[in-house]
């Protein structure tokens, strides 16, 4: 299905490593765990899992029950991406590049984690559709197992007029539906390919393309109905807090607890846990509407746009404890997937020229680039495939759909260590790390305390004002 091509042997961070000592937790015998590094999966697990999909023939025509899969235990964390294409989406694993599962879907197909680190929403129709990436880890005392299995495309799903935002936050899923304004909320360790999705629902004030975020004891974010700002309501429904002063409020990302900020036309909105804070974007229009977070860093990429005609070239830093916003000029255009963070909490963002930029986020100086592919144009439709980034430890997975191939870059290097032609063309792609959630518990699969935004909930790729009609675009693209 795939070419494959690129230095294998320098894989470093997501190396093919056999299973380290995968007994010495019932031998107690003192041998090394399995490592803690992303492996992208043992050698056994990745072909056997290769070979499982070879065997069915990469399709999902042939109804497969989910517990007839076979598990293998693997040395680490197995990452995997879906990938969505004209008709349908693959399952493709994070090391080898290999096609390990293929589905059909109807229409036009977006794709977000769904934050647990195994399973991956689809949006079909009108419909939030659970995909099983067959990765996942588990804890196990002072140290995680890893597993894998086949992908599988469930009918599990939930269902409403247009669905848009997922948001996991703290092991609480939210699923938006933009044609009525709803949104539904579930525990994100109950997610699970054989049994239907049980959530709770609220109504915003109206319908809108709006996002919301359920927290731990309850309380809720949510964007308000004319996209005016956002409000937080108690778990019984009374509002506690509103801000009406962030036009054409859009993305939503979670830094260091409790903030939770989103983009406006004229710079930023953060909520600091008690109250909403504004930051000015430094001109009457300044755009940021999808927000890149970092583990532990107050500090938000986002796009910027002082232009609704003109292409962007700039990214905004805002810092969520100064209410800082700086700018940082990449020198070429870029767009809504162009943008990532990195290991070190660094700003990548990929360029119409081909490069991979990297961007120190407390200076806003450019640290350096690397050529991935040639120069390019961004797509007179959103909906039509454009190179996109995702990240996963310290590799970043870039897709160019002119050349139908994926590549990963090492970020520690700055290489590209490995490439695939793919037998369709790439358009969007979400990753499952194969990790257990942060705070989850040995017997508490708590799959929660995500940030998102970087785990693509999906804000960055909801963002369609680009270099055309703003307007329309913003309201109309799902």
């Amino acid at each position: 299905m795939i070419r494959m091509n690129g230095k294998m042997s320098t894989l470093t961070s997501l190396a093919l490593v056999s299973a380290l000592a995968l007994s010495a937790c019932a031998n107690g015998d003192g041998q090394e765990e399995p490592t803690d590094e992303p492996t992208a999966g043992a050698e056994a697990s990745a072909e056997g899992a290769a070979a499982d999909a070879a065997e069915d023939g990469g399709e999902d025509e042939e109804q497969v029950e989910p517990s007839d899969r076979p598990t293998h235990e693997a040395g680490g964390p197995s990452p995997r991406l879906a990938v969505t294409y004209d008709g349908g989406v693959s399952v493709i694993d994070g090391a080898t590049l290999e096609v390990l599962g293929d589905f059909s879907a109807q229409g036009f197909v977006r794709v977000n984690p769904a934050g647990d680190g195994r399973h991956v929403f689809l949006a079909e129709g009108d419909s939030f559709r659970l995909l099983d990436a067959g990765t996942w880890g588990e804890p196990h005392g002072d140290h995680n197992h890893y597993y894998t299995t086949d992908p599988l495309l469930t009918d599990i799903a939930v269902d409403g007029d247009t669905p848009a935002h997922v948001v996991a936050h703290h092991g609480i899923g939210v699923l938006f539906f933009d044609g009525t304004g709803e949104y539904h909320w579930f525990d994100i360790a109950d997610l699970d390919a054989e049994s239907e999705i049980e959530t709770e629902s609220a109504a915003t004030e109206g319908v809108h393309h709006g996002v919301a975020v359920v927290m731990e004891d309850g309380t809720r974010f949510e964007t308000l109905e004319d996209r005016s700002g956002a409000r937080v309501l108690d778990a019984e429904g009374e509002e506690l807090a509103r801000a009406e002063n962030c036009p054409g409020v859009h993305g939503e990302a979670a830094g260091p607890d409790p903030i939770i900020a989103v983009g406006c036309e004229d710079g930023a909105l953060i909520w600091d846990g008690s109250e909403f804070q504004k930051i000015d974007g430094g001109a009457e229009y300044a755009r940021s509407g999808n927000l890149f977070p970092a583990e532990g860093s107050p500090i938000f990429l986002a796009d910027y746009r002082t232009d609704q005609d003109v292409p962007m070239t700039e990214v905004a830093l805002i810092n969520a404890e100064t209410l800082e916003l700086t700018t940082a000029d990449i020198g070429a255009a870029y767009n809504f997937r162009s943008l990532a963070r990195g290991p070190e909490g660094e700003a990548l963002v990929l360029a119409e020229d081909g490069q991979l930029h990297v961007i120190d986020a407390e200076t806003g100086e450019r640290i350096d680039q690397v050529q991935i592919m040639d120069e390019w144009t961004e797509p007179e439709e959103w909906q039509q495939p454009r190179p996109a980034i995702r990240v996963i430890g310290d590799i970043a997975y870039i897709t160019e759909p002119e050349a139908q191939t994926i590549h990963m870059v090492d970020l520690t290097s700055l290489e590209i260590i490995h490439s695939a032609e793919l037998d369709f063309v790439p358009n969007e792609i979400a990753a499952a790390d194969g990790r257990p959630a942060h705070g989850a518990q040995e017997g508490e699969h708590d799959h929660g305390d995500h940030d998102h935004g970087d785990h693509d909930h999906g804000d960055e790729d909801h963002d369609h004002d680009h270099d055309h009609d703003h307007d329309d675009e913003d309201e109309h693209d799902h």
